[in-house]
């Protein structure tokens, strides 16, 4: 190959793998999120959070949204874990300690104000909202939280393109 080409490919962006999920809380709480990281990684065992490269959370509550969160918001203070399997798309919720903290600890409290947070841990998936622990979002910790590669809307329902309803 000569070496202009093989310049050429390697000035080429690297392809990335884009995911959406949705949470869907107790008492009309949800999270819709995004996620990205390289297709490298499509068939590794587990990813973490080094190896994201872009990450978007938004919350709701009974449509309204609550605010948002994103990894261009991350700085040292900030609590961030990840941890999902690609192979099933699922994010996983192992049961013992914190095991997904998105602008949130495991006291569900430091995610700012204005700001807004998840977290999973052994006490429950919650959310957290301009500084504040929202005690009745709290749902069972092992409830699975899956990715898809469609869209997905506040309600936790993919989103249907006009042209695959039903005619």
């Amino acid at each position: 190959m000569p070496i202009a080409a093989l310049a050429a490919l390697l000035a080429l962006p690297a392809q990335a793998i884009e995911l959406h999920f949705c949470w869907q809380g107790a008492a009309g709480y949800s999270m819709t999120g995004t996620m990205r990281f390289p297709d490298a990684l499509r068939d590794a065992p587990r990813i973490d959070e080094g190896d994201v490269t872009g990450f978007e959370i938004t919350g709701w509550h009974e449509g309204a949204r609550l605010g948002s969160w994103s990894l261009a918001a991350l700085t040292p203070q900030t609590s961030w874990m990840l941890d999902f399997d690609p192979g099933e798309m699922r994010f996983v919720m192992p049961g013992i300690g914190v095991f997904q903290a998105w602008n949130a600890d495991g006291q569900v409290s430091d995610c700012g104000t204005p700001g807004f947070g998840f977290n999973a841990g052994n006490g429950g998936q919650d959310i957290c909202v301009d500084g504040r622990f929202v005690n009745e979002s709290t749902i069972h910790w092992s409830t699975p939280l899956r990715a898809t590669p469609e869209p997905v809307n506040p309600g936790c329902r993919q989103n249907i393109l006009l042209s695959d309803r039903a005619r």
